[in-house]
């Protein structure tokens, strides 16, 4: 896509966007890179939900974790997604698990738009493997195996997103242009089924 072609693109999704782009997928899938290079381009503010989790407990992730337990992060986690749905437009990355959450799925369909950045299991392990210890669903198990587990778990949840952006050793300029001629292909559909 040329230049000119890219600003128009971004043009349109600018004026077109007027709610938060939630993208969603497992870990290493990329929500957080493209997340900000998305919303770079398109002039948005970027939210990490794990960040504001951070924050707002005053821990790492590892540590909720390891100190609450799943249960508790999870809570927590479906309360700061539900605030940040109420800031408008802008570009949102999920944790891995967050659109398993029945009402957490449930807001976003009502509040944003949810893309799935869908990636390949061995690309996730090779991305996941590069930083070991940053993710507590890893710790102390075959990484391959879990997150196989995990993705046949969650695929059929994932499959209720807006829009599937299959993006497997896609490059973070290809993937993220090709997210934005999704959303493009999307908001129009919806324009015309709004005319019909």
């Amino acid at each position: 896509m040329n230049k000119d072609k890219s600003s128009k693109l971004n043009t349109l999704l600018q004026s077109k966007l007027d709610r938060p782009v939630v993208l969603l997928g497992m870990m290493g899938a990329g929500k957080s890179r493209l997340g900000k290079k998305l919303a770079e381009q398109l002039n948005l503010p970027f939210h990490d939900a794990d960040h504001e989790i951070e924050a707002a407990a005053d821990m790492t992730i590892p540590e909720i974790f390891e100190k609450h337990g799943e249960a508790a992060f999870r809570d927590g986690e479906k309360r700061v997604i539900a605030r940040l749905l109420d800031n408008g437009p802008q570009i949102l990355a999920l944790g891995g698990g967050a659109f398993m959450n029945e009402e957490t799925r449930a807001e976003i369909h009502k509040k944003g738009i949810s893309v799935w950045l869908d990636v390949e299991l061995d690309e996730l392990v090779e991305r996941v493997n590069r930083k070991p210890g940053k993710r507590p669903l890893l710790a102390g198990v075959d990484a391959k195996a879990k997150l196989s587990e995990l993705l046949a778990e969650r695929w059929p949840v994932y499959e209720q997103a807006d829009i599937r952006a299959t993006l497997s050793r896609a490059d973070h300029s290809k993937a993220v242009k090709q997210i934005k001629q999704c959303l493009k292909d999307y908001l129009v559909a919806q324009d015309n089924q709004a005319e019909n």
